[in-house]
């Protein structure tokens, strides 16, 4: 049996690698012609990964202006969502450090035996 917690960061960091890989692969094809950018609801996808349902697939961004190209690709607007990505695996990391260390307190022996 897996603690909650556990369950709970599996599906954020599973939500946020997903989307990490989205947007690099934006940032990857940003002088592509005809390139549309891709990304994911993050709430709805991390509600399916934690209820075992089937995730949403990524959705094509709405309101970028197109170039002459076709291409839609905002690099600095890529640039801000991806750092906005790291800082959440960030938080997510530390916080799941801080349970796990939370757990590994509470089973420990007490040293003075009372």
């Amino acid at each position: 049996m897996q603690a909650g917690f556990l369950s709970f960061y599996d599906g954020v960091f599973a939500t946020a690698q997903g989307r990490e890989a989205l947007l690099a692969n934006n940032i990857a094809n940003a002088n592509t012609p005809g390139f549309k950018a891709m990304d994911m609801p993050f709430q709805a996808t991390l509600a399916a990964h934690l209820g075992g349902a089937t995730p949403p697939d990524p959705e094509y961004r709405a309101g970028n202006t197109v170039g002459l190209d076709g291409n839609d690709v905002a690099l600095d607007g890529e640039r801000v969502e991806a750092t906005k990505n790291a800082e959440q695996m960030m938080a997510a990391a530390t916080f799941l450090h801080q349970s796990t260390a939370d757990l590994i307190t509470a089973l420990r022996p007490n040293p003075s035996g009372s």
